[in-house]
Order: C-alpha cells, then structure tokens, then sequence
C-alpha cells in the first residue's frame, strides 16, 4: 500500500508525518508526501520540523517538498491530508468518486478526531513537538487501522 500524507507547503507537518509513518513501518517506498502549494518544491523541510524528528531517532533531512499533482492519485492507495482545507483542496483535483475516496483526514483516521493538525509554521518550537506527538499518535492508529 503507497500513503501520501499532504499540507500546504509541504515543508512542516506533511514531511514529519511521512517521516514518523516511515521509520515505523521500515519501507521507504511506502509513504511520501506533498504540499497543496507550490511555494518550497525542492526545499528541505523546515529546520524547526527536522530537529524534533531527530529528537525522536526520524531523520527527514533527505526529504524535498514536492507539489501535489492529480497523477498522484493513480500511484497512492491512501492520501492524509493533514487539515480540512487542504482535503477540500484535494477533493476538488480528483476527477472520480474513487479517487476523492482515497482522501481522508489523518486525525480522523489515526486518532478517530475530525481536527486539524495545527500548522506550526508561524509558530514556535513548542509547536512543532506538538504536531509530532499528535502524528505519532495518529500514525499509531493508522498502522493499526490498515493493518501497514
């Protein structure tokens, strides 16, 4: 199964919930992620989301922001949008009932809660830990949930 976990930018909340997904799952072909946005395609994620994976032994250095592309939804089995606008987002570039199916909410499906993930971008560091202990939980949930 191929899980794309998406954001705005993709260089904060997406990247950290790739890199959490992966290191527990050990398949690097697993999960990738995306940015609704094309602002930062080719950066590395931010600093501040990169030294709170490395605290907890996930090292998502290598990472680079891509844009979301339609063809995505041909090559993921599953797409985590991390907040509502950007599952609206998604939902509109999908061209079948099947593939806006494959968008969900990675709070609702990981921890059975319809929020947000909070994007920490303008945010502090304080911030930051909190989206990683809220996507390590929910990345708990969704490995039990779809047996990964």
């Amino acid at each position: 199964m191929k899980i794309l976990m998406v954001c705005l930018g993709n260089i904060c909340r997406s990247p950290l919930a790739e890199g959490i997904l992966q290191a527990k799952v050990g398949d690097n072909h697993l999960v990738d992620s995306a940015g609704t946005g094309d602002w930062h395609v080719g950066e590395q994620p931010d600093r501040r989301s990169i030294a709170v994976a490395k605290k907890y032994g996930v090292d998502i250095s290598d990472q680079r922001a891509m844009h979301f592309n339609p063809i995505f939804f041909e090559e993921f089995d599953l797409i985590f949008a991390m907040d509502k606008q950007n599952s609206i987002d998604l939902q509109q570039l999908a061209r079948t009932e099947e593939e806006r199916n494959k968008v969900k909410l990675i709070l609702k499906e990981g921890l059975g809660e319809a929020n947000n993930v909070p994007d920490p971008y303008y945010e502090n560091d304080e911030a930051f830990e909190q989206v990683y202990q809220l996507l390590d939980k929910a990345t708990d949930g969704l490995i039990e949930k779809y047996n990964l």
